[in-house]
């Protein structure tokens, strides 16, 4: 049973403080649904649990299975059990998927994985994500579509077989088909390795097909109402004024700001 803790978590990027004391618990088997307005610190706070460099933790715990996730690199925790499906994947030009995979499946255990079940394995996710069969041969998400770019997030994961995955906005860019194409690859990872899921979505028919246990709305960088599935509709129907009205919060109004990436050294670093 892994446990991802967080509590009263706070994060700045340029001295803004977008985090603003957040707690959550995510457990194996669970699947949270993460929603709210953007630009209230949904990808704020995936980003802050992976590690990226741009985001500054100045108050709070994160621990994974009683360990410090603070105090560990992104490889590290990427290696303790995390995963982030980014919104905006990294394309890196001259390492081909099938190389950067089985890099990171040998740096997490003692004993290589052996080609022939390495290729297995990655023939099985390719086919189940219904992509092309050259894609263990093609740079990492270089020439991707957007589409191919977020299927291939799956792909890793179920490769890399974490015990908590993060899911930034992975069905934005995919069509009715591809998302329950994903959808249902999602499931059958979760039913394979018992891992724990906090997934960000602005659209009820991705979490019809996930049917969360828990959902949590964040506004202006709190959690202000959690619940079951039960909310999602909510949401779907009502929009988010109401909780301004019951709650007596304010949603921020989003600024236009550049893609969320790991950008290169965050690329190598995992590499």
């Amino acid at each position: 049973m892994s446990e991802l803790v967080i509590e009263n978590l706070h994060v700045s990027v340029e001295d803004k403080e977008i985090l603003k004391g957040l707690y959550l618990t995510i457990r194996s088997n669970e699947r949270h649904a993460l929603m709210g307005p953007n630009g209230n610190g949904k990808s704020t706070l995936l980003a802050a649990i992976m590690g990226n460099p741009k985001y500054t933790i100045t108050e709070g715990t994160i621990t994974l299975d009683g360990k410090n996730v603070l105090e560990m690199e992104v490889n590290e925790r990427s290696k303790a059990g995390l995963f982030l499906g980014m919104q905006y994947p990294s394309e890196i030009s001259g390492v081909t998927n099938s190389d950067f995979l089985r890099s990171a499946i040998n740096a997490r255990q003692e004993k290589p994985i052996s080609l022939f079940k390495f290729i297995k394995e990655m023939d099985k996710a390719i086919a189940r994500l219904d992509m092309k069969p050259d894609l263990a041969h093609r740079f990492l998400n270089d020439g991707f579509s957007g589409g191919e770019k977020k299927r291939n997030e799956i792909v890793q994961m179920m490769m890399l077989k974490p015990s908590i995955a993060m899911l930034d906005e992975i069905d934005s860019g995919l069509d009715v088909d591809a998302i329950k194409i994903v959808s249902d690859a999602i499931n059958e990872c979760q039913k394979e390795t018992g891992m724990g899921l906090l997934i960000v979505s602005h659209y009820a028919r991705f979490y019809e097909y996930l049917q969360p246990t828990h959902a949590h709305i964040l506004v202006d960088g709190r959690i202000v109402v959690s619940g079951d599935a039960s909310l999602v509709e909510k949401v779907d129907t009502e929009g988010y004024e109401w909780i301004e009205k019951e709650y007596d919060v304010s949603l921020v109004k989003e600024e236009k700001k550049a893609p969320i990436s790991l950008g290169v050294c965050g690329a190598k670093k995992v590499a």
